[in-house]
């Protein structure tokens, strides 16, 4: 028998498929998965695919080596990989940073020659297709640091200090959040939806002009290229939002995972990769109310992973967060 693509030279040494293919395997997660593939007939023996809604899954058929909450942090960071940029080291927030106004990802921008103070954030939508998507519309890295770093600090703290209110607090929140979420989300998707629709009848106008002269050749191309640039962004956007919403109406509170991360990293003194996303699933940036400002109010949402969104907190939570900012100045 021959081995295909095997490098006798190195026998231990693993390739990167081996390893994504373990990082996807549920078998780590106590999971069995059946009927995974099938053939193509009973003539045809080639394997292939089945889709998810054709396979059968059993959970618990035996001891995990994995906790579910490594297994969600691994997925996401898959989902979402951090890029490493022209300054070689990928920034700490890559791939957990959102337009709040698009949904598109915000990625991570700093020239030759800037100070890396000046790093920050911009929406990817805007960069690929300037105008045409969404808005010149961003925040520092610095900022965007000292703002999570904060509100960090003081939710957990919150979370150790009074358990019950702070469970609450989530329990009521929770499902009115999720389902105004997810009227958001859905609303996004349908738009989005309904824009590839009108792209696939855009070009195809555009092409029928084309070929009876009545647009030349090079007007064409740069309206071919810009549709093209819309809707390449809209295939990567669009599946990523469909996960979301999918795991919104999956997902049920786990205030007792947050509550016991929040007993294991009491001290947080500056954040690490681990951290953010221990705690953290999605950051949300919005425009600020008057454009190129630094001073002008900005919408920050956080998503914290298990409890969601941190809003609207009783008065008496309030208080207790505004008394571990003072001790903090306090310190510092």
């Amino acid at each position: 028998m021959k081995l295909t693509g095997l490098d006798t030279s190195r026998p231990f040494a693993w390739s990167a498929t081996t390893i994504s293919r373990i990082l996807e395997n549920e078998t780590y997660l106590g999971v069995t998965v059946n009927m995974k593939t099938t053939t193509i007939s009973y003539k045809n023996k080639k394997r292939i695919d089945r889709p998810e809604s054709e396979q059968f899954r059993f959970e618990g058929t035996h001891k995990p080596l994995i906790d579910r909450q490594t297994w969600e942090i691994v997925q996401d960071n898959r989902r979402h990989k951090r890029r490493y940029t022209k300054f070689e080291e990928p920034s700490l927030f890559s791939g957990l940073v959102y337009c709040m106004d698009c949904g598109a990802v915000m990625t991570y921008h700093r020239t030759h020659g800037e100070k890396e103070t000046k790093a920050r954030f911009i929406c990817s939508n805007y960069r690929k297709n300037s105008k045409t998507t969404c808005s010149v519309h961003g925040i520092r890295e610095e900022d965007l640091y000292a703002i999570v770093l904060d509100d960090l600090r003081r939710v957990t703290h919150f979370a150790r200090q009074n358990e019950r209110k702070f469970a609450e607090y989530i329990g009521k929140k929770r499902t009115k959040e999720a389902q105004k979420e997810m009227r958001g989300l859905e609303k996004q998707i349908s738009a989005m939806t309904k824009r590839q629709s009108e792209l696939m009848s855009l070009f195809k106008r555009l092409y029928e002009d084309n070929v009876l002269g009545r647009i030349p050749d090079e007007q064409y191309r740069i309206l071919s290229a810009e549709y093209t640039s819309e809707q390449e962004s809209i295939k990567t956007v669009l599946p990523e939002l469909i996960a979301h919403l999918q795991e919104l109406k999956d997902s049920t509170s786990n205030f007792d995972r947050f509550l016991e991360n929040a007993h294991k990293y009491t001290e947080i003194n500056e954040l690490t990769p681990e951290l953010l996303h221990t705690f953290i699933k999605r950051i949300e940036v919005g425009e600020r109310a008057k454009k190129y400002s630094r001073s002008a109010p900005q919408d920050i949402v956080i998503h914290y992973r298990d409890i969601g969104i941190i809003d609207d907190m009783p008065q008496e939570m309030e208080d207790i967060l505004i008394q571990v900012a003072e001790l903090d100045l306090e310190i510092a």
